[in-house]
């Protein structure tokens, strides 16, 4: 009887110390995890470009054709609008069609400079949302500015030749072969522009890039009378390199991640009992569980990294079958405006929902989706507001 008492006695012991040890390890602190999002920084960026330029007229497109340099400085507000100065400059031609004189397809040149401010739009932002290693981005631009011309010696000598020939010949001349426009010395006039826009990233600084922009100017401005405005439409390439700070680092917390604590009791049994009789442990009770994925601006895809919180939410509901979660979108109130944002918060829910039912298995009757667009903002920082909130309980 001794020794059972004996032996009973060392096992409670053991049991105690292997119970304090478990404690211990199962005590952890919460645990704030930190994630950088990437975001746009405004900045100001300067740009060269060469390339070709085509003055509308009546003779072969070829005879057209003449040289062009733009330079350019500006500045980026947001992803998606910019502002710069251009300075577009070199040479355009004129021409008309004098076969019936004898004199065959003519052609003068002149020279100009046109200073413009140009607004810019990145559709591929706008629409796609800002990456900040994008390869390749599309936009448009429109201005207004300045043409000064200069050096139309060329047409004047035309029109002396036309006005020497005989009468006979050139009374019934075309009012627009007349060249009745005709001006010298330098002239000025008002310029609105157009145009298109592809650039490829090469580094974080530099793009390559090509632009097509249409400028229309007054109806003198080749020196002939033609009844409307008078185009020349500029084929450019060159080079953009960004100055300063392009993006910018956030450090978004996410929700303390609980860690459970599960501790075996220890079971007392009076030592004149030689049948040990233990109790069965209690359930612990379930922790509430909220993870906070974030989004891209005007994004709805879920990154790799944020996939990680996707899972563990189906972790915790398959391991409480009882368990339900609630799922809501949120968009930034800053950019864009509230009818686009509610949509861009409901596909940002949606998405997460999707995942849970087609990936992990959850029944859709366990989750319930919602969407607050920009109407509440749980974050100050503004950015961190593009985020779909789980709560699973």
């Amino acid at each position: 009887m001794k020794l059972k008492k004996i032996i009973i006695s060392a096992a409670l012991l053991a049991g105690c110390f292997n119970a304090s040890a478990q404690q211990a390890a199962g005590q952890a602190a919460e645990q704030t995890a930190q994630k950088t999002v990437e975001t746009f920084a405004p900045h100001w960026f300067v740009q060269g470009q060469i390339g070709g330029q085509y003055t509308l007229g009546e003779v072969g497109f070829g005879d057209l054709l003449s040289g062009n340099f733009q330079v350019a400085g500006g500045y980026n507000f947001t992803p998606v609008w910019g502002l710069r100065l251009a300075i577009n400059t070199w040479q355009s031609k004129g021409g008309t069609d004098l076969n019936y004189l004898g004199l065959g397809d003519k052609t003068w040149k002149y020279n100009y400079i046109s200073p413009t401010i140009d607004a810019t739009c990145d559709l591929t932002n706008w629409i796609l949302g800002y990456k900040a290693n994008r390869v390749c981005n599309f936009g448009l631009l429109a201005g207004l500015g300045l043409n000064i011309a200069w050096n139309n010696d060329d047409a004047i000598a035309l029109r002396n030749e036309i006005a020497a020939m005989p009468i006979s010949k050139t009374q019934t001349m075309p009012m627009e072969h007349q060249m009745t426009l005709l001006w010298s010395g330098t002239k000025t006039r008002f310029v609105g522009r157009v145009g298109a826009y592809v650039d490829f990233k090469v580094s974080r600084r530099v793009d390559l890039g090509l632009e097509l922009n249409c400028n229309t100017t007054t109806d003198a401005y080749n020196s002939k009378h033609a009844r409307n405005a008078d185009w020349y439409f500029n084929a450019l390439a060159g080079v953009k390199v960004r100055l300063g700070k392009v993006t910018k680092a956030i450090e978004a917390k996410e929700e303390p991640t609980v860690v459970e604590k599960v501790v075996e009791k220890i079971v007392e049994v009076p030592v004149e009992v030689e049948k040990i009789v233990y109790k069965e442990p209690e359930t612990p009770k379930r922790e509430t569980l909220r993870r906070d994925i974030f989004f891209t601006l005007r994004g709805s895809e879920v990154s790799r990294t944020e996939m990680t919180k996707v899972e563990d939410v189906a972790t915790y509901l398959n391991k409480y079958p009882e368990a339900k979660v609630s799922v809501t979108g949120y968009a930034d109130r800053r950019t864009g405006n509230p009818r686009l944002n509610i949509g861009y918060a409901q596909k940002r829910a949606q998405v997460v929902a999707d995942l849970l039912t087609k990936r992990f298995g959850i029944s859709p009757s366990r989750i319930s989706v919602d969407s607050k667009g920009d109407t509440v903002q749980p974050y100050e920082q503004n950015d961190l507001n593009r985020v779909t909130i789980c709560i699973a309980e």
